[in-house]
């Protein structure tokens, strides 16, 4: 069915949350202003509302400092985007649910249990759509290797073993110097960064459930015990920085001069167009200035994950910063029959049988779009969220509260598996996600 066919009317979004993602959500409605408009924006930084209210044109008495504001009004739009920090997702969730407003939530859903539970159950008991951004879901190789899986191409799935490389600078940007480096002011790394990763197995085993997890990792490297001989505690006044694979200068000022005006150059420039100077200042001021070894992160930049499911089948997350490629997941499914390897974007599944070995081809995002990150996934997933707020056909969305919810259960159980040193039963703990 043509995309354009689903849509009767232009839909029109609130965005609660205007930085990196909300940016990149709602160039959307950019790409396709026939089908969406973003009516109100809620964000605590005047650079980063302005900037939505001027790329969207947004009427100014609909750009506010905080969301209650919004949500005391009645409702005047289909859907919200809440791209808020992780550990301001469940409040503004659970109240526009309340109105009845549709959900894109950014992962993860929440940072506690309890909150993620509640969410679910508000969203569920006020028949709103929500859609975790289980962005990974969405893309072209994952769910072709669910469509393989389940097939019956390779036989009964016996183990899976996923790699989430995050990438030596990326995670210093984002988990050493960045949002997300400090577990009480975010969360730990294992929800932040791969629930996504959790969320693929727990889809990719179906009906098969996770009886058993544990779970080891920490904290190996950026600490103040491993700094280097002679650096200082800026990367612009380090007498080594230039022999220091994680400077700052080098990372910043070195992709802003090749041309980067994105991620993660505008992610410091805090919502103003990135120039030389802007770009300067923000490291001799700001967080992503600091030495890696001299910041205040604790999360971990290496962790396992061994999860045991219904028959004896198995599987294997490992997550690690110190990788060349970034986010380049690498994924292996074994089967009774043959097994799928999905390696630098290609996909190929080797035949038992035959011996013989496929490669399949994958689509990727409209050339047009500019929803391109996580390999078209982006575009994929907000699609399927439109067309299900177009249709009002849940259907669409790939993961609904229970599935985003049981998923995120079984990371919380994975945490607490690591920080208590063992074994959790799922079954007995966890007895109904």
């Amino acid at each position: 069915m043509d995309s354009s066919s689903f849509f009767s009317r232009q839909l029109h979004c609130i965005v609660i949350g205007a930085g990196n993602r909300g940016e990149t959500y709602t160039s959307y409605a950019l790409d396709y202003p026939q089908r969406l408009k973003v009516v109100a924006v809620a964000d605590p930084k005047k650079a980063a509302r302005e900037l939505m209210q001027k790329t969207h044109g947004i009427n100014t008495e609909n750009v506010y400092t905080n969301w209650q504001d919004i949500v005391a009004k009645e409702k005047f739009a289909d859907f919200v985007i809440i791209t808020t920090p992780d550990k301001f997702h469940k409040d503004p969730a659970v109240s526009f649910a309340k109105k009845g407003y549709h959900i894109l939530l950014e992962k993860p859903m929440a940072v506690s249990e309890e909150d993620c539970k509640e969410i679910a159950r508000v969203c569920k008991e006020n028949n709103v759509m929500m859609c975790v951004c289980h962005v990974l879901r969405y893309s072209p190789a994952m769910k072709k290797i669910k469509d393989v899986i389940e097939s019956g191409m390779i036989g009964e799935v016996v183990n899976i073993q996923h790699l989430e490389p995050v990438g030596y600078w990326h995670f210093a940007h984002a988990y050493v110097r960045g949002n997300w480096r400090n577990e009480a002011e975010s969360t730990f790394s294992l929800l932040a960064k791969c629930c996504h990763d959790v969320d693929l197995i727990m889809w990719w085993m179906g009906n098969k459930r996770c009886e058993k997890i544990s779970s080891f990792g920490s904290l190996v490297h950026f600490k103040k015990e491993n700094k280097p001989a002679g650096a200082g505690n800026r990367c612009l006044d380090c007498n080594i920085e230039d022999s220091c694979p994680y400077s700052a200068k080098k990372l910043y000022i070195g992709q802003f001069k090749q041309g980067n005006r994105d991620w993660p150059v505008s992610i410091i420039c805090n919502s103003e167009e990135p120039t030389l100077e802007r770009v300067t200042n923000a490291l001799k001021t700001g967080p992503y200035g600091r030495c890696a070894y001299e910041c205040d992160n604790d999360v971990c930049d290496n962790q396992v994950v061994n999860m045991s499911f219904t028959g004896g089948t198995t599987a294997n997350l490992t997550m690690i910063a110190y990788t060349e490629r970034i986010c380049n997941r690498q994924v292996y499914v074994y089967g009774t029959k043959g097994q799928l390897a999905f390696i630098n974007g290609v996909l190929k599944l080797y035949d038992f049988l035959t011996g013989k070995t496929t490669q399949f081809d994958l689509p990727s995002a409209p050339r047009n779009s500019r929803l391109t990150g996580h390999g078209g996934s982006d575009f994929f997933l907000f699609d399927s969220f439109m067309k299900a707020v177009a249709t009002n056909d849940p259907s669409l969305i790939l993961n609904g509260p229970d599935d985003s919810l049981a998923s995120h259960l079984l990371v919380f159980a994975a945490e607490r598996a690591r920080t208590e040193n063992r074994i959790v039963d799922v079954c007995k703990e966890l007895p109904t996600w």
